[in-house]
């Protein structure tokens, strides 16, 4: 463990020129970082993208209300899934369980402001946004609005920011 990491600033030694010449250079990928055991340091994470909800300034101090902010909005895709968080709602599911997506909008802010059923085809909306959204369909109905398992969705609408970069990143057409 080198000193500098505590806050003290190692001497510089006048015999050593190289001392203060001396650069760290990047780890190559899937090199062993010294002091770490093995396991953590060849741990290979996936790539992840996160798209941020699209607020509108309207509605914004209602949802906050409900604890819907843009710290607690987002969708975010990996490798292997998708996770959408929506305040205190969250929505999880595998990357091969999206069967198809679709953009949507503009909306009627009563149809889509919120976290709420969809009576029309059981399906989950997720909006702070009324201009735009993308519907997200599932092969296996997911949970999301209520704990437990009695209560899944077949589809979901979202309103992020940037509808059709996240439908290019779940494999759909892009808008």
């Amino acid at each position: 463990m080198s000193v500098a990491r505590h806050g003290v600033r190692p001497r510089h030694d006048p015999a050593d020129s190289t001392a203060s010449r001396r650069q760290t250079s990047p780890r190559a990928p899937g090199a062993v970082a010294p002091g770490w055991p093995h396991a953590v340091s060849q741990r290979r994470y996936a790539m992840s993208r996160r798209f941020p909800f699209r607020f509108d300034p309207a509605f914004r101090p209602l949802l906050a209300l409900v604890g819907v902010r843009p710290g607690t909005a987002w969708a975010e895709v990996d490798d292997s899934q998708l996770v959408v968080r929506f305040g205190p709602w969250r929505l999880a599911t595998a990357r091969e369980n999206v069967t198809g997506v679709e953009r949507g909008g503009p909306y009627r802010w009563w149809r889509v402001i919120g976290a709420h059923l969809s009576l029309a085809d059981g399906g989950v909306t997720f909006g702070s946004s009324a201009a735009a959204g993308l519907c997200v369909r599932f092969r296996t109905p997911v949970p999301a609005l209520a704990p437990g398992r009695w209560l899944r969705h077949r589809a979901m609408t979202i309103t992020v920011a940037d509808p059709d970069d996240l439908a290019r990143v779940l494999g759909g057409p892009g808008g």
